[in-house]
């Protein structure tokens, strides 16, 4: 391998994106297009301003992401370039491996229920979402209690928020769960409606939208949508 160089390029690739985010951000672009910083941060739950401020400059000086620079360096969106394209298929057998050979880790909820946020966007079924825009606000309970805020709208990306968005107040849905119970739902291993039925899930606000609250995402077992760029 090393006479070949393929160990030398596959080392690079490695130190280059093997962290725990930098192939995430390229997931998030694959999926929903270019974004914004802020929308990036908010769909990304538990990467601090900062490391993503790292994480963009190295895919950029690595030529994985680029911004177009006639819009002004604070209002040009992040987008693939052509290197980070030609990477998606590499990452769309990454997730047909992880589905069928990764064990699931239950407590990975428990110590970090920021990712039961980010995992229920992934499930968000495109073609259902209300309009005009819902916010679910979900408590969380367990070892680290936490309360996050996902707006979803037709026509728009899932928007996870750290805090309230101020949106219509008769369009909020109230989420109450403990990681444990959530957890199954976001990995799509179990329905909402199973657990709205037994109680492990507790919902909360305008009697239709509860009714239409399962509609809006995937049904346990089907796959995430494909990455499109």
């Amino acid at each position: 391998m090393s006479e070949s160089g393929d160990y030398c390029s596959f080392e690079k690739a490695v130190e280059h994106l093997g962290d725990r985010w930098s192939l995430l951000i390229i997931r998030e672009l694959a999926m929903q297009g270019p974004r914004g910083f802020n929308a990036l941060a908010d769909s990304l739950p538990g990467i601090s301003r900062s490391v993503l401020v790292r994480r963009l400059r190295k895919l950029a000086d690595f030529g994985l992401i680029a911004r177009e620079a006639s819009l002004g360096p604070r209002l040009a969106p992040y987008r693939l370039a052509p290197a980070g394209e030609q990477l998606v298929p590499t990452l769309q057998s990454l997730v047909q491996w992880a589905d069928r050979w990764a064990p699931e880790d239950p407590a990975a909820a428990q110590h970090d229920p920021d990712v039961i946020g980010f995992w229920l966007t992934l499930r968000v079924h495109p073609r259902d979402l209300p309009d005009p825009p819902v916010v679910m606000v979900f408590t969380i309970d367990g070892p680290r209690s936490r309360q996050a805020w996902l707006v979803l709208q037709r026509g728009a990306a899932p928007s996870l928020c750290g805090e309230d968005p101020g949106l219509n107040p008769d369009r909020y849905v109230y989420v109450e769960a403990d990681a444990d119970d959530l957890y199954p739902i976001s990995r799509g291993l179990r329905d909402w409606a199973a657990a709205i039925t037994n109680r492990s899930v507790r919902l909360y606000g305008a009697p239709d939208l509860i009714r239409a609250l399962p509609t809006w995402f995937l049904p346990a077992d089907a796959r995430y949508p494909e990455p499109v760029v």
